[in-house]
């Protein structure tokens, strides 16, 4: 009964995430990820972490993405230059002060559990 309990509260902290695309697509995705012996969650699962966590290989993807006219609007290297260095920046002033992400989440979880309602 309690592993049943716990796997409801797991499914209800989780959200679904679907996107189409083609027969043709799907099948090449699943050939190269049989391959490399990943599931499609374990491979999903870790771009969106790459991605979240401002991986530096995801990132430079992700500007190549946006430079291009393939998707959405392209956007200027000047542009995307001036993002980097913003990270790179905010990564810098929390080596300096010391904040690890684990100190960032326990900031979060202190302000959640003393102010419920936000």
């Amino acid at each position: 009964m309690l592993l049943v309990a716990k796997k409801k509260r797991e499914r209800e902290n989780t959200k679904k995430i679907v996107f189409y695309d083609t027969d043709s697509r799907h099948v090449e995705l699943k050939v190269h990820l049989a391959h490399d012996k990943l599931s499609q969650a374990e491979f999903y699962r870790a771009v969106l972490t790459g991605y979240i966590k401002k991986d530096p290989d995801m990132l430079a993807f992700v500007d190549k993405l946006k430079a291009s006219k393939k998707v959405g609007e392209p956007i200027k290297k000047k542009d995307i230059n001036r993002s980097r260095k913003l990270i790179k920046d905010g990564d810098e002033t929390m080596a300096k002060l010391g904040l690890a992400e684990d100190d960032i989440e326990n900031i979060f979880d202190i302000l959640e559990q003393a102010n419920p309602d936000l």
